[in-house]
């Protein structure tokens, strides 16, 4: 098990965030319609700033994932990319305490599903700086997983550098 604080997932939350709000614009041009990534976002925006983990980033996150499914099943592929960064987002506020690789993806799952996005839509791809607190919480897990496509690749990489800084 692993250690983890209200303050420290906060930090995650807000990171993944930070990570995943630059791909909405692409998700948006797709469906400009389509509010549920931006709430899922919105949902854990608001517990990175001090409100309670609420039954509402879950329902974001679902939302997203919805949103996301219905892209993917209509070859929006950046768009899709751009709703799972999201849904990413708001399943950072619940990062387990347990000491698997599977856990990075609750870190770094925004950041690799954003830079995907923003990558397929050729857009330049955004990266905010790690809080340290990030860094810190993440190298307490093991490496990020192998797999999970072009997405994977990027959540490997910026693990890499994240765990030298």
């Amino acid at each position: 098990m692993i250690e983890l604080s209200l303050d420290e997932l906060r930090a995650v939350t807000a990171y993944a965030v930070a990570c995943a709000e630059p791909a909405l614009p692409v998700f948006e041009q797709a469906r400009p319609d389509d509010r549920r990534p931006h709430d899922a976002i919105e949902a854990a925006r608001a517990f990175a700033e001090g409100a309670k983990r609420s039954k509402a980033i879950r329902d974001g996150a679902w939302a997203a994932q919805r949103a996301y499914q219905e892209t993917r099943d209509t070859g929006q592929t950046a768009a899709s990319e751009a709703a799972r960064a999201a849904v990413a987002a708001a399943g950072a506020a619940f990062l387990h305490p347990l000491a698997k690789a599977t856990q990075v993806w609750h870190i770094l799952g925004p950041a690799g599903h954003a830079a995907y996005a923003l990558e397929l839509a050729g857009k330049a791809v955004q990266r905010p700086a790690a809080d340290p607190v990030v860094v810190r919480v993440l190298s307490r897990y093991p490496a990020a997983p192998g797999g999970r496509g072009r997405a994977g690749e990027l959540v490997r990489e910026l693990d890499a550098l994240l765990r030298k800084a």
